[in-house]
């Protein structure tokens, strides 16, 4: 049964790989991107997410099958709270009367393992209480105390906790509608590929990232996660972060979490 998929950043990496599996698969895809794609809008602002969905749902004739959010970024800034979480979690609940009308939708959320590293917990909290400006003014403060690192893990930390916390929320589960996080490890991306350029960045990935089963991964690998997750066959996975990140997690972190 050809399903209709909503992929946001389909025009590269993850969400490129992601729409090609599933019109090889006979889906009908709706991407959405900055640029090249059928919806072209900014996930970084209220209006622009807002704008995105309703197209999105025009589009798909008010019944979306799925949802997928491959919009992000790893380069330090504010982009990392705007899209990275918000773009992700306010596009989705914007699209969550469309959602529901499909007999089999789903919701993918693009996380990390950068999710499980330190994280700032002001932005966080922010985050999760929906307070977009607050979360933009801790962030600023991160960055202006030399801590930008902790922008990614804390946009990642606070997405899979959104989706776990949201997954079993009303209008969710009740309505049939699953949702997870797919969070890769080190990927073989536009957005990584500056990355591997520095030597002293590349060695500390290796042990920021440690990937024993396969090394570092092409984003067909992260796609074909995905695309199970968001199938109608996904009847029961619900409020999950699945690693996909060839063993990094279970390395970082030990056997004692699951």
């Amino acid at each position: 049964m050809t399903r209709c998929v909503v992929v946001t950043g389909a025009g590269s990496g993850i969400g490129a790989a992601l729409t090609a599996l599933l019109r090889a698969r006979g889906d009908r895809v709706i991407g959405v991107d900055l640029r090249g794609a059928e919806i072209e809008a900014d996930l970084a602002t209220p209006g622009g997410r807002a704008a995105a969905a309703e197209a999105a749902a025009r589009a798909a004739g008010g019944v979306v099958d799925a949802v997928v959010t491959c919009a992000g970024t790893s380069v330090p800034g504010e982009a990392m709270v705007t899209v990275n979480y918000f773009g992700s979690t306010g596009f989705v609940t914007a699209l969550r009367p469309a959602l529901a009308a499909s007999s089999a939708s789903r919701v993918v959320l693009i996380g990390s393992i950068s999710g499980t590293q330190p994280a700032d917990p002001a932005i966080v909290a922010a985050c999760l209480a929906d307070d977009e400006e607050t979360a933009l003014v801790h962030a600023r403060a991160a960055m202006a105390d030399g801590r930008e690192r902790q922008l990614y893990p804390s946009s990642k930390s606070a997405l899979a906790q959104w989706a776990r916390r949201t997954a079993v929320a009303q209008g969710w589960a009740d309505a049939g509608i699953p949702l997870n996080v797919v969070a890769p490890g080190v990927v073989l991306t536009p957005m990584s590929a500056g990355l591997f350029d520095d030597p002293a960045m590349k060695r500390a990935m290796d042990t920021a990232v440690p990937m024993p089963l396969g090394g570092y991964m092409e984003p067909e690998a992260v796609a074909r996660a995905v695309a199970f997750l968001a199938s109608a066959e996904n009847t029961h996975i619900t409020g999950q972060v699945l690693y996909t990140d060839g063993g990094a997690e279970a390395t970082l972190r030990g056997p004692s979490v699951f």
